[in-house]
């Protein structure tokens, strides 16, 4: 990751939110005539009452009852490969998995529902820097809630944090404090759902960590969090390095602490260096693991991602097998993602991709990422704000503390849960929202 300007902003402590008065959202009846068009209607505060000049508009989802049509038609004529020569996943998304997948798919998933579940949210487009960035806002009705920007990474959407919106928003009715609520902004990523797509290059982690910042400003909240695992995580870190005023602290849940030398060593694929500690070395061999037999989708969209495009725009069942090998390998379900994510959950968030058509736009981001050098495991120096990190067992490799320490100067929290994997909100949503109280708790 390059080095991102720097913003000077004033010490933390312990902090009162002041947050506009709670109120309930009632969002305007606004339809989509093709997928990924914006919304159009009134400008509105999140609140409900009207805020001149601010932009911002209700949405609300309705995809064309032709593209679901479509969509299964292409899923029933799929054109299937041979069965993988091996008995194990190295060869990458397995035929056996794949074909039940995708016949549900085909015909008994329903969009509807979930397009019903997110359309219960008080969503919003508005435009920043000439791109249209849409968000779910939910306020909670606790008084004194702190205001947390939670963004979401890849092969992600707003699908993977729709569980953690309860536990965060009335931790009370989730055995939690109502001194511990948030109110949640959620931005999808631009290039992704239903945010405009990018037609220029430049949308990348620092413009786009911008973007976000002057959101969280046009909602009225001078003071917030932010959290993130994947591209979230990424932005988290950029905003911490920005400095914005305003931003309080960082919660990431895939933090970026792998030092130069050790990055360099396991991008050569030495053996593990003796002079680490058993944490580091279990670090070290699972990162290995990832540039080696892992790395090859990462490297197609940092490197050529119109040419994947074709595939993940044509065919949602290549689209679909792109996702599930990574559903596989990153939740905490020793390969098998059925353990944890139900055929539906899965089906969501690859339909979130196939009728918003992004699955080439969604790519661009990590060629945008390419372009400045560094990984999302590299250590990123923030020697002021707060930093707050969660290791989840089977995330893409454990962070050690000890690397934590070396590139975070303000460490608030630092944990290692039992369970949960890459995909934390999605996997395990209560024990991350425990996680997030605890580790906010000091900034209050």
């Amino acid at each position: 990751m390059a080095a991102h300007e720097a913003m000077s902003r004033p010490g933390t402590g312990r902090r009162r939110f002041l947050g506009l008065a709670a109120a309930g959202v009632v969002a305007g009846q606004v339809g989509l005539s093709a997928p990924g068009q914006a919304a159009t209607g009134r400008e509105a505060e999140p609140g409900g009452a009207p805020r001149p000049g601010a932009g911002i508009r209700p949405f609300r989802i309705k995809v064309p009852q032709a593209d679901l049509n479509d969509l299964r038609r292409r899923v029933r004529a799929t054109r299937w490969p041979d069965r993988e020569t091996v008995g194990s996943r190295t060869q990458g998304a397995q035929l056996a998995k794949m074909r039940p997948l995708m016949e549900y798919w085909g015909t008994r998933y329903e969009w509807r529902t979930l397009e019903g579940r997110l359309n219960d949210l008080p969503q919003y487009i508005t435009e920043i820097d000439g791109l249209d960035i849409q968000f779910a806002h939910i306020r909670s009705r606790h008084a004194g809630a702190m205001p947390m920007l939670m963004t979401h990474g890849w092969p992600g959407s707003i699908v993977e944090l729709l569980k953690v919106i309860g536990p965060l928003t009335d931790p009370t009715a989730h055995g939690g404090r109502a001194q511990d609520a948030f109110h949640l902004v959620l931005p999808t990523l631009p290039g992704y759902g239903f945010s405009g797509k990018p037609t220029k290059p430049g949308w990348n982690f620092p413009r786009t960590a911008r973007a976000f910042h002057e959101l969280m400003m046009r909602l009225g909240y001078p003071e917030y969090v932010s959290q993130g695992g994947d591209h979230g995580a990424i932005l988290s870190e950029v905003l911490a390095v920005q400095q914005p005023k305003g931003l309080l602290g960082i919660h990431i849940n895939m933090p970026g602490t792998v030092p130069d030398d050790v990055l360099r060593r396991v991008r050569n694929f030495d053996p593990t260096p003796a002079n680490l500690s058993a944490e580091e070395k279990r670090a070290y061999d699972r990162l290995v693991h990832f540039y080696r037999d892992g790395f090859g989708y990462a490297a197609m969209m940092n490197q050529t991602p119109q040419t994947i495009a074709y595939s993940l725009t044509d065919s949602p069942v290549g689209m679909a097998s792109y996702y599930y090998d990574k559903f596989a390998e990153w939740t905490d379900s020793d390969g098998e993602p059925e353990k944890v994510l139900t055929y539906d959950e899965m089906l969501d968030a690859i339909s979130m991709y196939w009728l918003t058509g992004t699955g080439a736009s969604s790519c661009r981001l990590y060629w945008e990422g390419a372009q400045s050098g560094g990984g999302p495991f590299n250590a990123v120096s923030i020697p002021k704000v707060p930093v707050a990190v969660t290791v989840f067992p089977a995330e893409i490799y454990p962070a050690p503390r000890s690397w934590g320490e070396r590139t975070f100067g303000n460490i608030i929290h630092w944990n290692e849960v039992d369970r949960g994997g890459h995909f934390a909100a999605w996997e395990q949503p209560q024990l991350l929202a425990e996680e997030l109280r605890a580790a906010f708790r000091v900034l209050r």
